[in-house]
């Protein structure tokens, strides 16, 4: 499967939202995953399944949990393919960077 496969998924990117804050359990990314999305622990269990077999995850037992963490090297090979891509909206992104900061002056600064 390809990473813009495995990314292209909600569910997926919200549990690697979650695995990004740091390593979570089965249980808990279920019991978020299901109140977020109303999805199954079998369906969840399956997108984690998905994000081990692609690399994206790891899991390691501790006692009866499984606890899920973020692989990064997938990651960095999406980061290295959009690298072209950013001319399109790094220039945007420092344009509204500096209206941003001119507008803290000004608060800062009344006339």
């Amino acid at each position: 499967m390809h990473a813009f496969d495995v990314l292209g998924d909600p569910v997926r990117r919200r549990i690697l939202e979650l695995l990004a804050a740091g390593e979570q359990s089965s249980g808990e990314l279920t019991t978020t995953i299901r109140d977020e999305f109303g999805i199954s622990q079998p369906a969840v269990s399956q997108h984690l399944k998905v994000l081990r077999d692609n690399g994206f995850a790891t899991v390691r037992p501790e006692g009866t949990r499984r606890l899920y963490a973020v692989r990064s090297e997938p990651l960095r090979d999406v980061d290295a393919w959009l690298d072209p891509f950013r001319r399109f909206w790094t220039p945007h992104l420092d344009a509204l960077a500096t209206e941003l900061a001119r507008g803290r002056r000004r608060k800062d600064h009344p006339s």
